[in-house]
């Protein structure tokens, strides 16, 4: 099950950004460009969850939240340039459930949205595929938690920031960079070996980790 997030942005830019990395993230994404098409389309059809930003033309992010609590418990994320605290109590206040000052690194919304979503019971978008989680240090395949040594970590974290691009043996080894001498390109081989016999289904026909003849590995996208 996807969660629907309605994001309502007026810089089409950062909106289609947004767009991009949540869908990448498994959620269905709309967007709005102004309050009034935020609140027109919530009570059309309601969304899992709203990312709001609260400069914007017309009914400001702070009246949109404003009038959602008169009737609706509708998890939302605010999101803003300013950062006086002033305008985090007030956006608190008026009942956002959470709230991020721009410029914010999309991984960090990425895992507020992922809280929001827990706490209001909406199954996480990615059951049933491979999640790497930096922050946390958790790595789940198929809905199961897996427990990576620190090197496979660190490779796997660095293939899943860039899902699809293919990574040579060299680029893999010097992340490896500080595990001891004897570190090798062969020690590259050996976690990526262990790796697919705790991702995948069938580690002898790969499906996410991927080998690229001649120049090294990749996980697949998506």
């Amino acid at each position: 099950m996807n969660a629907r997030v309605l994001v309502a942005e007026d810089d089409p830019k950062q909106a289609e950004l947004l767009r991009r990395y949540l869908e990448h993230e498994g959620h269905t994404v709309t967007v709005a460009t102004d309050g009034r098409t935020a609140l027109a389309l919530v009570r059309r059809q309601p969304p899992d969850l709203l990312v709001l930003d609260v400069m914007m033309p017309g009914i400001d992010g702070f009246e949109v939240c404003r009038v959602l609590r008169r009737d609706s418990g509708l998890p939302v994320l605010m999101l803003t340039a300013r950062g006086a605290e002033e305008d985090l109590l007030l956006g608190l206040d008026l009942g956002a459930d959470d709230y991020l000052t721009k410029p914010y690194r999309p991984r960090e919304l990425a895992a507020r949205v992922r809280a929001l979503l827990r706490r209001t019971g909406v199954p996480d978008p990615r059951a049933g595929r491979l999640r790497v989680d930096p922050a946390r240090h958790e790595v789940w395949a198929d809905g199961v938690e897996i427990t990576c040594t620190p090197g496979e970590f660190l490779l796997l974290e660095m293939m899943a920031a860039e899902p699809g691009r293919v990574f040579t043996r060299d680029q893999l080894l010097r992340r490896l960079h500080g595990f001891g001498s004897d570190v090798t390109a062969r020690t590259v081989d050996v976690h990526i070996l262990n790796l697919r016999r705790k991702i995948e289904a069938d580690p002898s026909a790969p499906k996410r980790l991927l080998t690229v003849w001649g120049v090294g590995y990749k996980l697949a996208d998506g």
